[in-house]
């Protein structure tokens, strides 16, 4: 298949011309010229979302392996083309029958699962936001193994609390093996550093759950920008403000990574929901644990994060970067975030409004 006339993202910025492919994308840029006439719309690759519990009435923490097949869709036709599946703090044994669930789970026709997220159990008290807080402990290296093992090996990356104990043994023990983030915390600037330094490597959902910046108090988010890690970011304008928005990416740069954080919610009209056997209130396009002031997760798209970006002075080439490249380097996946000759023709095209026109997964239409 061949699309031209078109502005094609590649290596960072847009450029007039087309792309080539099959399953496989065989050449992209300014020198495909002919095929399908796009009349000058965007084509980008497929977005990566590395942080998002479910949609559109589905959590991947239900452990129901009959609600995943239309879940992946929803991504895909979202725009999403590669996701990890986040797991909330449950007990061990609704933990385990999530990842089994999620291991033996081979999508078709919707977007790809590139690893597993847990998002705890291993999260501080105090900064647990909607996570229960019967199913937060310590980390621990045998129940980390259990899990793991329960999901064929897909864990690769787990969001704790670095001034927790033990937990920088664990992060050097499980940095070989699955990437570390740090978030719901009430870390520290010293106990981020200590905790960057044995191996993590992002900070999940960056400002929310975790002390502020203070001149004299920097905390997590100074230690993660001195120390060179990505940065996971909201940006609904609800759990971050737009000027917020605007200071990440001049502190982080090429390693803010917009997550969705996507609950069960999204997509779906406003009422209650259920989160890890807590209850939500979605209300006004925010997600809020029922009963407080406390927002969970967002109920918004990966797709819709990059709009919204853009609404805040972010430019597109900035946020297209930051919804494909970036993640896809975080979790070592460089390959997925990228239109290159040989790469998987994992596609969007866009609508110069920035409305999704098709979806491409390893060349199909989706």
């Amino acid at each position: 298949m061949r699309f031209g006339n078109a502005k094609v993202y590649v290596n960072g910025r847009f450029v007039p011309g087309g792309i080539d492919f099959d399953g496989v994308i065989r050449a992209v840029g300014g020198g495909v010229r002919g095929g399908t006439d796009l009349h000058g719309a965007y084509v980008i690759p497929g977005l990566v979302d590395v942080h998002s519990h479910g949609a559109a009435g589905a959590d991947v923490s239900d452990g129901d392996a009959a609600a995943l097949p239309a879940l992946s869709r929803w991504y895909a036709r979202h725009g999403v083309t590669s996701w990890c599946p986040t797991t909330m703090s449950l007990p061990e044994a609704e933990l385990l029958r999530s990842l089994e669930t999620l291991g033996a789970f081979s999508p078709a026709g919707g977007a790809k699962i590139a690893l597993i997220h847990m998002e705890g159990p291993f999260l501080a008290t105090e900064k647990r936001g909607a996570h229960r807080i019967d199913a937060l402990r310590p980390p621990e290296l045998p129940l980390f193994h259990r899990l793991r093992e329960a999901s064929r090996g897909l864990v690769g990356r787990i969001t704790l609390a670095p001034e927790l104990p033990g937990a920088v043994g664990f992060i050097e023990a499980v940095r070989g093996e699955c990437a570390v983030s740090l978030g719901h915390t009430a870390a520290d600037y010293d106990a981020a550093m200590a905790a960057f330094r044995a191996g993590a490597s992002s900070v999940t959902h960056l400002f929310n759950a975790m002390p502020p910046m203070l001149h004299r108090a920097p905390s997590l988010i100074a230690a993660a920008a001195d120390s060179g890690a990505f940065a996971e970011l909201i940006a609904d304008g609800l759990h971050v403000h737009p000027a917020a928005v605007r200071l990440a990416f001049r502190l982080f740069g090429g390693r803010v990574v917009l997550i969705s954080d996507s609950l069960r919610c999204a997509g779906m009209p406003e009422g209650d929901f259920d989160l890890g056997g807590q209850r939500v209130s979605l209300r006004g396009g925010a997600a809020w644990l029922a009963g407080t002031d406390t927002l969970a997760g967002s109920a918004i798209d990966l797709m819709e994060a990059v709009r919204r970006c853009v609404s805040f002075g972010i430019p597109l080439e900035t946020a297209v970067y930051a919804a494909t490249a970036a993640p896809a380097r975080l979790i070592g996946r460089p390959e997925l975030g990228e239109l290159a000759p040989g790469r998987c023709a994992d596609l969007v095209i866009l609508d110069g409004d920035l409305n999704i026109v098709d979806t491409y997964i390893n060349g199909a239409a989706v």
